[in-house]
């Protein structure tokens, strides 16, 4: 038998620091998943990594001391149950058999904040929800203190009130991750497409927290970004589409796309202007289709007369479709066709917005509207006391129009994601409801390109 006393095990402390897992104890080169780091004589890693760090000490045996680690376990008292509907369930499941960690893609209206809710009361710990806007901030603080019945949190729009259950922007996220990073054990990224944007990427990672989850309606990216998932909240675990759960789930919906015929002179206008943009193009063989296309079209077409000529026909060309004369002469009798409906306007540009809104008397919501003008207006068009509003792009998501049944497209830009957006603000589901969508594109110019592109999605086969 062999006497001789054993190497003392050197004791590995976990700490955390400016949004980084401090680990020391360990050689230069272990092969923990972290780095070596000679300005501190410690290694590091991303704090999100900190799941991964502590699962490989304990699968190796390594004894460690967690000062990192500053959440909480939560005693939640009793949630306020309801059951959930056999898709939130699944979804659920899903997350938890991947570690509880992962995307969850479910369309607007069919339930992903009371998945959220669940996943909370499952994995009860310190928890921070990030949303993108200010009106998602207060949705959430209200649904979560109405579920949990206890304090929550809230950092942004002016509130620095951290608790054990916290709502907050991506913004706000980005700006206190490196303080609080450490004190929530689940995070969850609402409308998630948004995180894989470098600086909330970067917050991304300055959080410990083990348990992940993502939502999201749409979560494909045009710059691919959803490739950043895995690392940032963990892979896709489930999905359902817009056609899978309307009828039942959601509202049964149909959509039209409605070509609009340019008159004489604005088709003569049209052609001319798209000419004289599109040989400045070839002349200086910029490609639009590439990823550097556009600022190379701005970059030269601001050192000389013909590419300034050439930006204007550009806008030129790009305003007689988007505001085609007979389009408003549609919108008109759309309207009137609709007018015991509600109805969403949407548009590409916030000029035409106003534009309408003083041509129709219509309440308008663009990213200029005051906070407590967007909420009445808001307020008035779900009580029904008005029954249109017309807006251009900060309707796409994140705003509780469950009333809404009719949306007009009247312009937009080539993104899926946007085009399903507005599909699903109109899919609530209550009883006898039936929603539609109507596209509206001018024929013969660039927006049939543009159509095309963005309804390729199952919901519009």
């Amino acid at each position: 038998m062999n006497s001789s006393p054993q190497p003392k095990t050197e004791v590995v402390r976990l700490a955390f620091e400016g949004g980084t897992l401090r680990v020391e104890g360990l050689g230069e080169a272990d092969p923990l998943p972290c780095v070596y780091d000679p300005r501190s004589g410690c290694h590091r890693a991303p704090a999100s990594r900190y799941a991964e760090v502590v699962l490989a000490l304990r699968a190796r045996g390594t004894p460690y001391v967690d000062e990192a680690r500053a959440y909480e376990d939560l005693d939640l008292g009793d949630l306020k149950r309801q059951e959930p509907f056999y898709y939130q369930r699944e979804a659920l499941e899903a997350w938890e058999r991947h570690s509880s960690r992962g995307v969850i893609v479910l369309p607007t209206g069919a339930g992903k904040t009371f998945v959220a809710v669940m996943a909370i009361d499952r994995r009860p710990r310190s928890t921070l929800v990030v949303v993108p806007t200010l009106d998602l901030l207060h949705q959430w603080y209200d649904l979560l203190q109405a579920a949990f019945a206890r304090p929550v949190g809230i950092i942004g729009g002016g509130y620095y009130e951290p608790s054990a259950i916290t709502v907050t922007t991506y913004d706000s996220a980005y700006l206190h991750a490196e303080k609080l990073g450490n004190r929530f054990g689940l995070v969850v990224f609402d409308e998630c497409h948004h995180l894989p944007s470098e600086s909330y990427a970067l917050a991304a990672r300055s959080l410990l927290a083990p348990f992940r989850l993502g939502l999201s309606a749409t979560p494909e990216r045009t710059d691919g970004g959803e490739a950043r998932y895995a690392e940032l909240i963990g892979p896709i675990v489930y999905r359902k589409d817009i056609d899978e759960l309307s009828g039942t789930y959601l509202a049964s919906y149909e959509t039209q796309r409605i070509e609009i015929s340019l008159t004489d002179e604005e088709r003569d206008e049209y052609r001319a202007e798209r000419a004289l943009y599109l040989a400045f193009l070839r002349g200086q063989g910029i490609h639009m289709s590439s990823p550097s296309g556009w600022a190379d079209f701005i970059a030269k077409s601001t050192r000389s007369e013909e590419g300034r000529r050439a930006f204007l026909a550009y806008r030129r060309q790009r305003q007689l479709a988007l505001t085609a004369t007979r389009k408003l002469e549609t919108l008109e009798r759309l309207l009137l066709s609709h007018r015991n409906d509600r109805v969403l306007v949407f548009t590409e540009d916030n000029a035409t917005v106003y534009e309408i809104a003083e041509r129709f008397l219509l309440p308008a919501i663009t990213h200029q509207t005051r906070v407590k003008e967007r909420s009445a207006i808001l307020q008035a068009f779900n009580r029904g006391e008005l029954t249109a509003v017309v807006t251009s792009k900060v309707l796409n998501e994140g705003v509780n129009v469950p009333e809404a049944n009719v949306a007009v497209v009247l312009s937009g830009s080539g993104s899926v994601r946007e085009h399903v957006q507005r599909l699903g603000r109109i899919l609530r589901k209550r009883e006898h409801k039936r929603a539609i969508l109507y596209e509206l594109v001018s024929a013969g110019t660039s927006e049939e390109g543009t159509s095309a592109k963005r309804r390729e999605h199952r919901a519009y086969q």
